[in-house]
């Protein structure tokens, strides 16, 4: 689990904007996509390795992957959230 304290010093590297955490079913859904191939991040790459949870950002454009703990905070590698967002 991601620690509180450096969750709240976190921030989009891009906008500044504040991220929220997003965990559960959301996650599901974002894992399927991931296991079939057809999930691509901002830099155009296919997404091919789970994520544990995820960092939205305060648009609810995009997401930073959290896998094993650790918040990767790449532009490019952010998961557009759109189709997630319900």
């Amino acid at each position: 689990m991601v620690d509180k304290e450096l969750l709240d010093i976190l921030c989009c590297p891009e906008t500044k904007q504040d991220v929220e955490l997003i965990e559960g079913e959301v996650v599901k859904k974002i894992n399927e996509k991931i296991k079939s191939g057809e999930l691509k991040n901002r830099g155009g790459e296919v997404v091919k390795e789970p994520i544990d949870s995820g960092l939205l950002r305060e648009d609810r454009k995009y997401l930073y992957p959290i896998r094993e703990d650790i918040p990767i905070m790449l532009i490019d590698e952010a998961i557009p959230f759109g189709e997630f967002d319900s």
